[in-house]
């Protein structure tokens, strides 16, 4: 039984897009960072959309390899095949999306790692894992590169995997176009023509532009084109027409581009073409690899193309499975895709994994972001608060020894040099943006008015805010609070970052079975859609079940619920999580002054040191990690 389903084989690198649209590329003030690459692309689209695939390629053994990696293993791509060079440097391309006609571009790839891949680098354990490998035509373009895709694709053969071609043909990437003509995707080349022609007999699948196909058969007569492929080559042809979709032949050229078989395209507005050739083939492996017929992989190929050019980016554009079906269920819109807000709400939430990874079933969270309660001790000073938050993460950390589930809750005004060590040791790092104890809420200052400085938060950390909230509130209150926490909602989605809302209704007002269930939906109505809920312990499992009910009613994508502390002792927590393990949307609890309140005041206080500190916030957090834990698997058992 194969495991894998697609291995695409050639470019990797890391995109370095413009933000300012409409610019030239010399005026660039800033660039958002993604993975790049054609064959790395189709990997990841082909995974969001379901498929298991792998990627064969190499990255330089520095920062922006390990990012490809990681983001690669985020993504849920494969990446045995993802090879290390130790003395070249990972390719880097920067981009920009001038108008809707021009979109400028300059490949950073002189001696750059992945064109080091050699047939060496070929497993054939693999390839012989995989239903189908995938070249691109880059890597023909060398003599090195063109020997491990042929490789590969022998072994696909001998292995019974499907093999498929996406020319990407890029001149100046060939030699046959200048430094600053990256964007241009057509020069003539007898050469190069040559060579693609002394492959394409290789593959059953063959997809290009019009354009591409005038490089494969060396004319700009399209059809003419498609007949010397044809000549040389029994694959399918897919041949892309921009905004006049796609068409399939499998046997004879007929007369006419329209005769082809095709899929329904889409009316959107076109924002970005970079990168919408790999969103394309995504969506078509997908139909393939299923089994569908043309005009249906057509259909998935057309709608994962029309993502793409409508966002900013390449991989981060693709869909995922649910969110192209609940896009062909309902069809356009509006033609903007990306201003589409029930669009992008799926597509922000059904893609989450890959922008912040890790395993977040079970979240056992160790809440120190307390401000006040630290700054009202005795002996607390500011180098002091900031000291000892470091000894709380010396405790997360102990606990957690490299597993999955486990985080902090850390302010950056107190506690800053803890956060961002925090970065990079795999907790899920939460970080509160409210001024402490505010109502009506207020934020801390220097997020500044717009909440611009979230742009400098490093991307693991999730926007924590409190909201002291009762369904009691008078409209004034209760329109200037859901005001403030939308601001900052609509700060954290632009700058890619998780969203936690707490609501603390208890703290106001008298609470029942409906209280927070009625929040919920409240927040929810106001255009909020929270990435996690950080709830009080409810006081019956009706409370419970309605609080779910309004969560699941709007986003059943949610991340889903963590159970506060409240400062309870041991036991009354150990009742909540009982309670509260019953419901697989609770994934967990973030505890804080249960665990450190006193030991914060004996360690201020002189009367025990460090060690004696982590040690014992160390034993608390574990003991309430395996109360948690034991209250689970109970519930399991239970059920």
């Amino acid at each position: 039984m194969k495991t894998i389903d697609v291995v695409t084989i050639g470019r990797s690198s890391v995109d370095l897009y413009g933000q300012q649209v409409g610019g030239r590329l010399e005026d660039m003030g800033s660039f958002a960072k993604y993975i790049g690459g054609s064959p790395t692309n189709i990997a990841c689209g082909t995974a969001r959309l379901g498929l298991r695939s792998a990627v064969i390629t190499k990255v330089g053994d520095e920062h922006m390899g390990r990012f490809i990696r990681e983001q690669l293993i985020r993504e849920g791509v494969d990446v045995r095949g993802v090879g290390t060079d130790p003395d070249r440097l990972t390719a880097l391309v920067i981009l920009g999306i001038r108008d809707q006609d021009s979109f400028p571009l300059i490949f950073y790839r002189q001696d750059c790692a992945d064109m080091a891949l050699s047939p060496d680098d070929i497993d054939e354990d693999l390839i012989a894992d995989a239903r189908c490998v995938l070249a691109t035509g880059t890597h023909l373009s060398h003599p090195q590169t063109e020997a491990a895709v042929i490789k590969a694709l022998d072994l696909a053969r001998q292995h019974g995997a499907r093999t498929a071609l996406d020319i990407d043909y890029r001149p100046n990437l060939w030699g046959v176009a200048g430094h600053g003509d990256g964007e241009s995707r057509f020069v003539e080349s007898a050469a190069v023509t040559a060579r693609l022609q002394a492959t394409l007999h290789r593959f059953d699948l063959i997809v290009g532009t019009e354009e591409e196909f005038h490089i494969a058969g060396g004319t700009t007569d399209t059809l003419a084109a498609l007949r010397a492929v044809r000549a040389v080559s029994d694959a399918t042809l897919i041949c892309k027409r921009g905004a006049a979709g796609a068409v399939a032949f499998e046997g004879a050229i007929p007369d006419s581009l329209d005769a082809g078989q095709a899929g329904p395209g889409f009316p959107i507005e076109v924002f970005n073409v970079l990168g919408a050739g790999d969103g394309f083939f995504s969506g078509l492996l997908k139909g393939w690899m299923d089994d569908e017929a043309w005009p249906r992989a057509l259909e998935y190929a057309n709608a994962c193309g029309a993502f793409a050019v409508s966002r900013h980016g390449c991989t981060p554009a693709y869909p995922s499975l649910e969110e192209l079906r609940f896009f062909l269920d309902r069809g356009v819109m509006r033609p903007d895709l990306r201003n589409d807000p029930d669009l992008e709400q799926i597509h922000w939430a059904t893609n989450r994994q890959g922008r912040m990874g890790g395993d977040w079933s079970t979240m056992r969270v160790f809440a120190f972001d307390h401000r006040i309660q630290l700054e009202q001790m005795d002996g607390y000073t500011p180098s002091k608060g900031g000291a000892f938050k470091q000894l709380c993460l010396r405790a997360a950390l102990q606990v957690q020894d490299g597993q999955a589930g486990y985080g902090i809750l850390c302010d950056n005004r107190i506690g800053r040099d803890a956060l961002h060590a925090a970065s990079g040791t795999g907790l899920w790092i939460g970080r509160p943006a409210e001024w402490p104890g505010s109502r009506p809420l207020a934020l801390e200052p220097e997020l500044g008015p717009d909440c611009g400085a979230l742009q400098e938060w490093a991307r693991e950390n999730v926007v924590k805010v409190l909201c002291f909230c009762h369904p009691t509130d008078d409209a004034t209150l209760r329109a200037e609070q859901e005001a403030t926490v939308a601001r900052l909602y609509a700060a954290a989605r632009r700058n890619g970052l998780d969203f936690l809302l707490e609501i603390i209704p208890s703290k106001v007002g008298p609470v029942d079975d409906d209280t927070t269930a009625t929040l919920i939906t409240q927040f929810y109505a106001a255009g909020i859609f929270p990435d996690w809920w950080k709830l009080e312990p409810l006081t019956s499992p009706e409370a419970w079940s309605k609080a779910i009910a309004a969560i699941e009613a709007h986003d059943r994508d949610t991340r889903g619920i963590v159970v506060l502390g409240l400062d309870a002792p041991e036991d009354q927590l150990a009742a909540s999580f009982a309670a509260a393990a019953n419901f697989q949307l609770v994934r967990g609890f973030a505890v804080g002054r249960t665990i450190f309140g006193s030991v914060a005041r004996d360690w201020l206080a002189g009367r025990i040191d460090d060690a004696q500190a982590v040690a014992t916030m160390a034993q608390r957090y574990d003991r309430l990690c395996r109360i948690w834990d034991d209250a689970r698997a109970a519930s399991r058992v239970a059920a």
